[in-house]
């Protein structure tokens, strides 16, 4: 973990309503830049609305986001994204009739200012910029082992490669912090082992905080410096993997032991 204790993000009392039914309430969580953090618990607990809260697909009912300092209430997805939150989804949600190469020049539009005019009569500004978008894509799917896969089309890539390409398209907008929603779902053995190694590599090589939902027990406790369960939107333990699996609670409810 990196010697900076300023969270990258700060969440206290987080909760939101929907309708008379309350999702989650006081959620609070702190997530320290290059640490890997698992966010646990069984379907319906809340997990996936807290990442929406987060990217601000939904508005909260009350508590703080603080992102790198600054306090997300009025921010849009947009500008989360352009703040420096990326996230992928447990269902993957590639362009699956585009290249591999586009999906991740997609991911790049916060590095593009050339306005329409410059794009309809393809000025200078147009190329320089699509030029050097498309230099940084290649660069980052050699990163990721997809370059020799840039012009297949990304809904022909065997399931472990698209996850592979849906984190690249996350990385290509520079995040500080990186969601990821169930990366594992769907991997065999195999795939998930070289998930681990993948979801480490992003933290070391780009210097990111992760934040990540999972219910691969054996990839959360293998990566997760600190784990936070979440109980009918309620938070019910929160520690280190030892802490966690040494939890009663969490045994009980949770690991089915």
């Amino acid at each position: 973990m990196s010697e900076n204790r300023t969270p990258v993000l700060d969440v206290q009392g987080l909760g939101i309503d929907f309708g008379g039914l309350t999702a989650v309430n006081e959620f609070s969580l702190q997530v320290f830049n290059e640490e890997i953090v698992g966010l646990i618990g069984p379907n319906g607990a809340g997990k996936t609305t807290v990442f929406n809260m987060l990217t601000k697909v939904y508005k909260p009912s009350r508590g703080t986001i603080t992102f790198c300092g600054k306090n997300t209430e009025k921010m849009s997805v947009v500008e989360m994204n352009k703040q420096g939150i990326a996230r992928t989804f447990q269902n993957i949600r590639l362009f699956s009739n585009l290249t591999v190469l586009d999906n991740v020049r997609i991911g790049m539009h916060n590095k593009i200012s050339y306005s329409n005019f410059d794009a309809v009569f393809r000025l200078p500004k147009f190329y320089e910029q699509e030029e050097k978008v498309e230099k940084e894509a290649v660069e980052l799917l050699k990163i990721f082992g997809l370059e020799d896969k840039k012009d297949i089309t990304a809904g022909n890539l065997p399931y472990g490669a698209q996850r592979r390409l849906e984190i690249a398209r996350a990385m290509a907008t520079e995040p500080k912090l990186l969601l990821l929603d169930e990366p594992a779902a769907g991997m065999n053995p195999q795939e998930t082992e070289e998930l681990m190694d993948m979801i480490r590599f992003v933290r070391d090589h780009f210097r990111i905080a992760v934040l990540l939902i999972e219910h691969d027990m054996k990839l959360v406790m293998g990566i997760c410096e600190r784990i936070t369960v979440l109980n009918y939107g309620m938070m019910l333990a929160e520690g280190t993997p030892e802490e966690i699996q040494a939890n009663p609670q969490v045994i009980k409810a949770y690991l089915g032991e």
